[in-house]
């Protein structure tokens, strides 16, 4: 798996390659997590979001596909007691409805063959009144051209499925039935949308 064969080097970007993004990013996620919040964060890599989240929950459920990106997770956010590390498929999760808070699903919505069936289990295992959050990174500019980085990430092997500009991405959103939809953008090398919205209503009980 890729993202298995760069769990070593992935803080490299995150800490270096794409550090303005990534620190605006986690501003961002941070001021939309409060103290009594048990949070779901699916896709947590190596941990970037979870140490954030950390700080402000009650609870941190972080999960990943990748082993050896979980591995890396647990080493960097061993200080902190309120967290669990997983295994989990974000188009099938094991939680029951109505488990969270806070959903947080960071920079995997354009890697996924079924974006729309991760979407609705995100939503699934999220309260009612609760709150979905989402990042995504920015690969097509605002004239529609694939970014240099997409083109060289693909080639290494991440193979984006949807290539986003702010606008297809609240579209993605919109389309897929949920009606206030905010987008607060970190800017930076590779920019990341953050998507913010409530729960639909009427779905889970």
């Amino acid at each position: 798996m890729f993202w298995d064969r760069v769990a070593g080097i992935y803080d490299v970007f995150v800490n270096i390659v794409n550090r303005k993004t990534h620190r605006e990013l986690k501003r961002i996620v941070a001021d939309l997590v409060e103290s009594e919040d048990e949070v779901l964060e699916c896709a947590c890599g190596t941990g970037l979001l979870s140490a954030v989240i950390a700080v402000k929950c009650r609870q941190l459920t972080a999960t990943d596909f990748s082993e050896k990106m979980l591995a890396k997770a647990r080493k960097n956010c061993a200080a902190f007691r309120n967290v669990s590390f997983e295994f989990a498929d974000i188009t099938a999760l094991h939680y029951p409805d109505e488990s969270f808070d806070k959903v947080v699903a960071g920079n995997v919505i354009h890697l996924l063959d079924k974006p729309l069936k991760a979407l609705k289990e995100l939503d699934r295992v999220c309260r009612r009144n609760g709150t979905l959050i989402i990042p995504t990174y920015m690969n097509r500019d605002q004239k529609g051209r694939t970014s240099g980085f997409a083109r060289t990430v693909g080639k290494a092997g991440a193979d984006f499925k949807r290539q986003f500009t702010v606008d297809s991405y609240r579209r993605f959103f919109l389309d897929a039935g949920y009606r206030d939809v905010r987008i607060t953008l970190a800017e930076g090398r590779i920019p990341c949308a953050v998507a913010v919205m409530k729960k639909k209503e009427g779905e889970s009980s």
